[in-house]
């Protein structure tokens, strides 16, 4: 994802190569989607974390996040409804922990690595 605008086919292949990646609880496997300055928003890092902002930046904090949170729910199972693709990003609307239904923002940088990423979740 290398473009300007991301096209269908290629969020549709991501979003399942990530949906993917998560669902095997293979941290390394998740990680090789983010780029070293990744930065991450939702509401879960607020929950769980205790973090006012529920911001992280940088590939570390956001591993040892990740790493915590696949510890605490051993069952996590994500279920990809749909999908959507926008300039330099996709858009993801997803059955996420605890059922609630997520949508996940991710922008790409040059290297087709997510950069950002912001998540919504319904009814927390």
């Amino acid at each position: 994802m290398k473009n300007n605008t991301t096209n269908f086919m290629e969020a549709k292949k991501f979003a399942e190569e990530w949906i993917k990646s998560w669902n095997s609880h293979d941290l390394e496997d998740i990680m090789k989607h983010y780029s070293e300055d990744i930065e991450i928003t939702t509401p879960m890092i607020k929950l769980a974390a205790g973090i006012e902002s529920g911001s992280l930046q940088g590939k570390e904090q956001v591993r040892a996040y990740w790493e915590k949170a696949l510890q605490k729910i051993p069952d996590l199972h994500f279920e990809l409804e749909e999908v959507t693709s926008g300039v330099n990003s996709v858009a993801l609307y997803y059955k996420s922990v605890m059922n609630k239904m997520a949508i996940e923002v991710m922008f790409f940088n040059q290297d087709g690595l997510v950069n950002k990423m912001i998540a919504h979740y319904t009814d927390l």
